[in-house]
C-alpha cells in the first residue's frame, strides 16, 4: 500500500490538502529491517524520522520498574510510530523492535516541522496528552506500589506476549517435499517437528519424527521413496498471532494437547511456540493454576486453587499492569476453573446413570464474569439456554438440568463462588430456557421496565458462553439487539434506575461515607464509581447495537462510531482503572490479614494522593452520568 493512501486514512493526516502530500511522498525514504531488530530503544536520542509501517509488524516496548521489556502495543501496515520526538526533541518513551522482517515509509523530521507551521494539528497530535489528572495520578500510585522483583517473576507468564518468547524462523519444508528430505532436515537441525508451508508460507500442517515413524517405518507394504510431507503431516495445525498472550498460549495447548503452535501474522508463518518455550518462563504458581485446574479431579482441590489467586492479583498488581488487563487475567482464571466446576459436575451426574438429552445447549455466565471484569470475590450469575425443542420434550430436559444445575450451582458455591443474591442462577427456572423462551424473557421485561425486570437485564445483557453451544448464544445476542432497537425507551428506564444515585462526594468535595452499621465510616468503590461506569457504557453500546462486551471494548467501540471522543473515553478509562486499582488492591490486603474481601473502604485512611486519586475519579463517573442522563432524558418514547 502506498505511502499517500496510509497517511490519507490516518490521524493526524487525514485532514491535509494534496499539496502536502506531494512534499511527503518526495521527502520519504524507505528502509528494510531485519527481524527483531531494535529500530529504537527506551530513551535513545531522535533518529529525525516518523516511521509509517509499509509492512511488517513492529512491538511498542516500556521498561517496567523491574527492569522488565514489556510488549505494551503492537503496530502493523499503515500505522504510525515514533512521532512524538519529531516535535519535541525528547528521548523515545518507549522502544521499537520488529517481530518480522519489516519495511518502513521514514519521514525526516525537517519536513515535518515545516508543515506543521501550516498545520499545527500535526505537532498538536503528537505531543499533546490525552492523559487526564486522573490518569497522571493513577500512574504515579502503581508506580510507588510496584513490589519486589520476586513479585515481578510471579506474574511473567501473564504480561509476556507470543512475540517475545516464540522461536524464530521455523524449519520448514513444502507439501512436496520427500519424507527423506524431512527427515534429513530433522536430523540436520536438531530438531522433533517442522512446519508444512504452502508458497505462500501459510502453515498446512505439521510433521513431527512419530509421525514419520507412525506412517513411513512401521507399516508394511509402505514406499518411502514415493511419499512426500503431504502425506504424511498433521494438517490445518491450531495457530496463534504474535499478540496473543502467554498466558492464553499455555491454557489453549494445555487444554488441546499441542506440542507445537505456530504464530502467524496475516496468515503468514512467522514463529513457534513449544511447552519448552512457556516453560522457560512459567512460575510455579502459573503452573498450579493454569495447569493443574484441567487436571484437578476434586471439588476441594479446586477450592484451593481458587484461593491461590490473590497471590496472582497480588503479583500482577506489582507490574504498571492496566487494572482492565489484569481484570481479564483473573477472570480467564476463574473461567476456567467453572468449566472442570461444570465438567466435575457432569461427570457426576453420567455416573449415577443420569443421561443429557440430545439437545443443543449453552451455559452462560453473566454480569462481572461475561465482562471479564472479575476481582477476587465474584458471585454467582449463570444460567442455561436450549435450542428450540418441542414442548413434550420439557419433562426430559427438567429430569436432566434441574438436578445438573443445582448440583452446579453448590459446587461453585463450594468452590468460592457465592450465590447470588438475586437468585440469577441456573437452579432458578427463570434463568434456564429455549430461545423461544428466552425471547419472550425479553420482550417481557423491554414491555414492562419495572426495578425488577432493569435490575435482571442489566446482569443478562453481558452475557457470555463457557460451555456448549455458541451459536445459541450468538442467536441469543441478536434478540437483545433487535429487541433494544424496537425499545429505545427502556434504555431511559435503565437509566433512571441505575443513575438515582450519586457519587460519594460532597458539595465541598469531602467523602459522603455510610453513617452507620458495619461500613460506618467507609464507602464503596464498587457501587459509588465502577457499576456507574459500567452501566453508562454499557446504555450507549445498547443503544449502538454494539456487541461487545467488556466494558473497555464497548468505550474504544463507541469511540470508533464517534459517540465519545478520544479524550473523553480516556477519561472514563482512567478513572475505572483507578478505581479497580484501588478496590482490587484493597481486596488483596483484606484477604491477606484473614478478612473477608470487601469493596468498602474508608476513604481518609489513603494517603494524600490516593484521597485525591479517588475524588478525582468519582468526579469523572460524575460527568459520565451527567451526560449519560442528558442523552437518554431526551424522551423516553
Amino acid at each position: 500500500m502506498p505511502l499517500i493512501k496510509h497517511l490519507k486514512e490516518t490521524e493526524p493526516f487525514d485532514q491535509l490538502p494534496e499539496s502536502a502530500f506531494n512534499e511527503l511522498r518526495k521527502a520519504a525514504i524507505q528502509k528494510k529491517f531485519p527481524a527483531n531488530f531494535d529500530i529504537f530503544q527506551q530513551n535513545d536520542p531522535p533518529t529525525g524520522y516518523l516511521y509509517v509501517i509499509k509492512e511488517g509488524l513492529v512491538t511498542i516496548t516500556l521498561l517496567s520498574p523491574g527492569g522488565i521489556d514489556m510488549v505494551v502495543d503492537y503496530r502493523k501496515e499503515g500505522q504510525l510510530f515514533g512521532g512524538t520526538p519529531v516535535f519535541t526533541g525528547e528521548p523515545y518513551a518507549g522502544g521499537a523492535r520488529t517481530v518480522k522482517p519489516t519495511i518502513c515509509y521514514m519521514i525526516p523530521a525537517e519536513v515535518l516541522q515545516k508543515l506543521q507551521n501550516e498545520y499545527p494539528q500535526l505537532s498538536k497530535f503528537f505531543t499533546s496528552s490525552v492523559l487526564s489528572r486522573v490518569r497522571k495520578l493513577y500512574s504515579e500510585i502503581v508506580s510507588e506500589h510496584s513490589g519486589s522483583a520476586l513479585m515481578q517473576v510471579e506474574s511473567y507468564p501473564f504480561k509476556k506476549r507470543l512475540s517475545e518468547i516464540m522461536s524464530s524462523p521455523v524449519v520448514t519444508c513444502t507439501p512436496d517435499t520427500t519424507v527423506n528430505a524431512v527427515a534429513r532436515r530433522l536430523t540436520e537441525h536438531g530438531i522433533n517437528f517442522l512446519v508444512v508451508v504452502n508458497p505462500e508460507n501459510e502453515p498446512i500442517g505439521i510433521i513431527t519424527g512419530s509421525d514419520l515413524v507412525a506412517k513411513v517405518l512401521a507399516p508394511d507394504n509402505v514406499n518411502a521413496r514415493s511419499m512426500t510431507a503431504r502425506d504424511v503431516m498433521r494438517s490445518c495445525p491450531p495457530t496463534m498471532t504474535p499478540d496473543t498472550y502467554m498466558y492464553e498460549a499455555m491454557a489453549f495447548m494445555t487444554s488441546h494437547g499441542l506440542n507445537h503452535l505456530p504464530i502467524i501474522d496475516r496468515n503468514q508463518l512467522v514463529g513457534i511456540v513449544t511447552p519448552r518455550d512457556l516453560m522457560r518462563y512459567r512460575s510455579q504458581k502459573a503452573l498450579l493454576l493454569l495447569g493443574n485446574i484441567r487436571e484437578e479431579k476434586s471439588i476441594e482441590g479446586l477450592a484451593s486453587i481458587r484461593k491461590e489467586t490473590v497471590g496472582v492479583a497480588r503479583a500482577l498488581l506489582s507490574e504498571t499492569r492496566s487494572t482492565p488487563e489484569v481484570m481479564e487475567i483473573l477472570s480467564h482464571i476463574h473461567h476456567a476453573i467453572i468449566r472442570r466446576v461444570y465438567q466435575l459436575c457432569l461427570d457426576e451426574m453420567t455416573a449415577e446413570g443420569l443421561t443429557m438429552p440430545e439437545i443443543r445447549h449453552c451455559f452462560l455466565i453473566m454480569g462481572s464474569a461475561g465482562r471479564r471484569e472479575m476481582l477476587l470475590q465474584p458471585d454467582q450469575d449463570n444460567g442455561f439456554i436450549f435450542e428450540d425443542f418441542p414442548d413434550l420434550q420439557q419433562d426430559e430436559v427438567d429430569a436432566f438440568f434441574v438436578p445438573f444445575s443445582d448440583r452446579l450451582n453448590m459446587a461453585l458455591d463450594r468452590v468460592g463462588y457465592p450465590l447470588c443474591d438475586g437468585d440469577v442462577m441456573a437452579r432458578n427456572s427463570e434463568w434456564r430456557g429455549r430461545l423461544v423462551d428466552w425471547q419472550e424473557r425479553i420482550n417481557s421485561w423491554l414491555l414492562d421496565p419495572e426495578p425488577t425486570h432493569v435490575r435482571n437485564s442489566s446482569i443478562f445483557f453481558d452475557f457470555l458462553p463457557l460451555m456448549g453451544d455458541v451459536e445459541l448464544a450468538h442467536d441469543l445476542r441478536e434478540m437483545v439487539v433487535r429487541g433494544i432497537e424496537t425499545h429505545q425507551g427502556f434504555l431511559y428506564h435503565m437509566m433512571t434506575l441505575d443513575l438515582r444515585y450519586k457519587v460519594p462526594l460532597g458539595l465541598l468535595g469531602r467523602f459522603s461515607v455510610e453513617k452507620e452499621g458495619h461500613n460506618a465510616g467507609m464507602l464503596s468503590v464498587k457501587y459509588g464509581g465502577c457499576v456507574y461506569i459500567v452501566d453508562c457504557v454499557r446504555m450507549f453500546a445498547l443503544e449502538r447495537g454494539i456487541q461487545e462486551i467488556s466494558t473497555m471494548d464497548r468505550l474504544q467501540a463507541l469511540v470508533a462510531q464517534n459517540v465519545f471522543a478520544i479524550e473523553t473515553a480516556e477519561h472514563i478509562r482512567a478513572a475505572f482503572e483507578a478505581l479497580v486499582f484501588l478496590r482490587l488492591r484493597h481486596e488483596i490486603s483484606m484477604i491477606e490479614s484473614g478478612h473477608p474481601p470487601s469493596h468498602f473502604l474508608d476513604p481518609y485512611a489513603l494517603s494524600k494522593t490516593e484521597q485525591d486519586l479517588l475524588k478525582e475519579s468519582f468526579q469523572a463517573v460524575s460527568k459520565l452520568q451527567d451526560a449519560t442522563k442528558r442523552h437518554f432524558s431526551r424522551t423516553p418514547f
